[in-house]
């Protein structure tokens, strides 16, 4: 996959058959989407593009951006795109000025003089432009004129059951993990760098792995006790998650506290992505450490008893 980072890097294409977003989640919704654009771009011979934006707009144009909270980061989209087949990504870095930007002097200047859009895919309730002004009917009369097709994907099709990243959100925010999985098409996964914390789960035989998450917009589920898998050095390790702050030992500060099942590599300063499969309970105060210990050695054999059912694979 080609990937551009600014307007200038973007190349002309011959046959390009592009869409437009924020794919924020890249959910089952956005890849009906992306599956038509790869289909017609293989009918056609031409090349698909995705056209994405960085940071998410509502940090550039929203006065409430530091309640956004997101699915994906972009390095997470970037990974996402490229397992869709997507020939091409450009992520226009989203300014005020580029805000600015009239639907029509979007589609002249940028679908049309730097990529050379032949058709144009988007989902049934897109718009684009200063004030999302752009439309679906404004394309349709105008595609002549543009030089380009347009082929809107109905509300049907995307809304078939109900996809949104807002319900993928509440989902998450509500512990509901498998829900969000299920819509999403996969499961929900926090990338964070690895540093030392208290290391109180060594004292009760239950290391963790501290997970740093830099993207401060990044959607942290609610908290509480996850069965999860992680990869580290192409080996996939189950394992369990706490998300809270530790009111058992009066911890303040929210952590994402990793435990790996039959891992015991010193990791610190490396990158570890989880992936959530399952919750297990919500966080809760005990009455001391050997209570807590009970709980988590319950907590072990739930997520093991979940693994039974469910192997993990490679």
């Amino acid at each position: 996959m080609q990937i551009y980072h600014s307007l200038d890097s973007i190349e002309k294409l011959k046959n390009a058959v592009v869409t437009s977003g924020t794919f924020d989640g890249v959910h089952i919704g956005h890849k009906k989407i992306l599956t038509r654009l790869n289909e017609i771009s293989e009918q056609s011979g031409g090349e698909s593009v995705v056209l994405t934006f960085w940071p998410h707009p509502r940090m550039v144009v929203s006065d409430s951006s530091q309640d956004l909270q997101l699915l994906s980061t972009i390095e997470e989209k970037i990974t996402l795109f490229s397992a869709l087949n997507i020939k091409h990504l450009a992520i226009i870095p989203f300014t005020r000025s580029f805000s600015e930007l009239s639907s029509l002097e979007f589609i002249q200047k940028i679908l049309v003089e730097k990529i050379g859009t032949k058709k144009l895919v988007i989902g049934y309730d897109h718009r684009f432009g200063k004030n999302r002004e752009g439309s679906f009917e404004f394309l349709q009369k105008n595609c002549a004129l543009f030089g380009f097709e347009v082929e809107e994907i109905s509300r049907q099709d995307i809304e078939a059951t109900a996809i949104s990243s807002s319900r993928i959100r509440k989902a998450l925010l509500d512990g509901h993990v498998q829900e969000a999985n299920e819509l999403l098409g996969r499961p929900y996964s926090i990338s964070g760098t690895i540093v030392k914390g208290k290391q109180l789960g060594r004292t009760i035989g239950f290391p963790t792995a501290n997970l740093l998450v830099q993207e401060a917009h990044k959607l942290i589920p609610a908290n509480g006790v996850y069965v999860i898998s992680a990869e580290y050095q192409n080996h996939i390790y189950a394992g369990m998650l706490n998300i809270g702050v530790r009111p058992t030992v009066d911890g303040v500060n929210r952590t994402i506290e990793a435990n790996l099942f039959e891992f015991d590599k010193e990791i610190y300063g490396e990158e570890l992505t989880v992936n959530l499969l399952a919750y297990l309970r919500p966080e809760q105060k005990f009455s001391g450490l050997d209570a807590l210990m009970k709980q988590i050695e319950a907590d072990k054999l739930s997520a093991l008893n979940y693994f039974t059912n469910h192997p993990l694979s490679g």
